[in-house]
Formats: structure tokens, C-alpha cells, sequence
């Protein structure tokens, strides 16, 4: 693989590859084997594939979480180097390539803007949406890999992408979850070990949830998800919201879930002092 720094040097590199479809995985680095999933699953159907390694400031409206964000690129590049071809390509740009400018743009995703992450990371999605509306334009992609456990985060990108015309396939892929269901983040690292030892709590508590809504409503879900994992000790329930895929509007009622459609149970747990989010499909029953 190579190692490339500079937005003119990406580009360059690209152009002399003549390669088609480009794959391009974007991540803020601290890997782990999720990420690795998305690289592999991008190989397969795209000869070259872009990783981009770039913590992003915008999107941080918590200045200490920008501060204390894992940052690992010795191990990344190492891990990357276990997976990735000679002619794929890691970018791992300055502030400055990413944003030569002071970013203003201001973007609306309707409800997406209104629900859950948005509602508890004010800001965070419109800083999204400037670095990947920034990096599409850059890498210039057939196709692009995000995980599915940020699903809000997906949810705004396709979004994104069909407000601005772009015409890069986004691609969901599974969540890739620890030994004990906790769902694999570069966050994990920091969670205290007596946290990390219960952490599993969470995907159980989900999978109860899934479970339940044959002949439990709503309420009474919501109401077993936040006592299973807070009795616990050591965490706190932001929200947990049975949504709809496309537009996440949370149901108040089994009776709103529609037959053909698709839902998830989806919540943001403190644990500790790390925030944590995850989701699993709730069937229709």
C-alpha cells in the first residue's frame, strides 16, 4: 500500500492507477477489527481502495472528546499493512488539505436533524456532512463503506448524497461486535476496566428488546432496555428509540411498525466516562 499526505498527491496517484471502481473507506483512525472488515469488504468488489486515516475537528461539539480521541497511527498503518494490496492507497491529510478554508457550510437532513445524535451532539452531523462532502470530492469514489453501528451516521450520508447529486454508492455494513456483543469502537480502549467488563450488558439488553416486541409495547421495552443495563452500575442511558431505517423517527407504539419495513433499537449509553451507541433490528412481528 501507499502512504499519501497531500490532497495533489491522492489525486496523482489515483490518476496514474487508472482503476475503476474506487473503493474509499473513511475512518478517524484508532483501527480495530471492524474497520478491517469495511477495507476487506470494499477489496472485494473495487481493484483499488482509499482508506483515509483524519480526525475530523468539526464534528466534535465536545472540545475534551476531540482532545482525548484515541489517535494511533503507528498501529493503524501496521494493520492496515496486514490487509491492504500494493496499489491501495491510505490517506492521512493535515487540517490544512482538508479544510485550506474555514468550512461554513450548513447543511439540513430534516427529521435526521431532529432525533437522538442529533438531539444529544448538536452540530455533530452538519460536521459530518462538510468532511465527507469534502473527502467525496477529494477521493472522488464508485463507492464508499461505513459501518452500520453509527446508523444515523449512515442515514445522514445517504442523505447527504442524494442532496448534493453525488453519484457514490454508500454501503452499509454489519456491525462487527467483541466476544461479548459490545459493539467494536475505537472508544472501547478508554472504558475503565471494571466498565469493560460489563460492557457486553448493552448488546444483551438490545437483544432482550428485539426479543420482547412480539408481546411487549413499546414503553415496557424502553422501560427493561434502561433498568437491565443501569442496574448494572457504572452506565447511563442517553435514550433508547425504536426507529424507522430511513427517516429514524422514533415509534411511540408497536402498532407503528409497518410490515415491509425495516426498524432498530437504537441507544447512546455513558460508561462511565465514554459514550457509547449501538443498534440491533427489531423484527416486525
Amino acid at each position: 500500500m501507499q502512504t499519501v499526505r497531500t490532497v495533489r498527491k491522492l489525486r496523482m496517484v489515483l490518476r496514474k492507477a487508472k482503476l475503476s471502481p474506487v473503493g474509499f473507506v473513511p475512518t478517524m483512525g484508532a483501527l480495530h477489527q471492524g474497520h478491517l472488515s469495511l477495507v476487506k469488504n470494499a477489496m472485494e468488489s473495487c481493484p483499488v481502495v482509499v482508506v483515509s486515516i483524519y480526525v475530523n475537528p468539526t464534528q466534535f461539539n465536545d472540545r475534551n472528546d476531540l482532545k482525548n480521541y484515541p489517535r494511533t497511527p503507528e498501529s493503524d498503518l501496521e494493520l492496515l499493512g496486514g490487509v491492504m494490496r500494493e496499489k491501495d492507497i491510505v490517506f492521512m491529510p493535515e487540517d490544512k488539505e482538508i479544510y485550506p478554508e474555514e468550512d461554513s457550510r450548513e447543511f439540513r437532513f430534516g427529521n435526521l436533524d431532529n432525533v437522538m445524535e442529533a438531539v444529544h451532539r448538536p452540530g455533530h452531523f452538519n460536521g459530518v456532512a462538510q468532511v465527507v462532502s469534502r473527502l467525496f470530492d477529494i477521493v472522488k469514489p464508485d463507492k464508499a463503506f461505513f459501518g452500520q453501528k453509527d446508523f444515523q451516521q449512515l442515514a445522514v450520508i445517504r442523505e447527504l448524497v442524494k442532496q448534493t447529486g453525488s453519484k457514490v454508492e454508500i454501503i452499509g455494513n454489519p456491525v462487527i461486535r467483541e466476544a461479548d456483543g459490545l459493539a467494536m469502537s475505537s472508544r472501547n480502549v478508554r472504558l475503565e476496566p471494571e466498565i469493560r467488563k460489563k460492557a457486553g450488558i448493552i448488546f444483551s439488553a438490545l437483544s432482550d428488546a428485539a426479543g420482547m416486541i412480539k408481546d411487549h409495547d413499546i414503553p415496557a421495552i424502553r422501560e427493561h432496555v434502561i433498568k437491565k443495563i443501569e442496574n448494572a452500575g457504572g452506565f447511563s442511558v442517553e435514550y433508547y428509540e425504536i426507529a424507522g431505517e430511513i427517516d429514524l423517527k422514533p415509534l411511540h407504539s408497536k402498532a407503528d411498525l409497518e410490515k415491509g419495513k425495516r426498524f432498530y433499537g437504537c441507544i447512546a449509553v455513558k460508561a462511565g466516562s465514554i459514550r457509547l451507541i449501538d443498534n440491533v433490528e427489531v423484527p416486525v412481528p
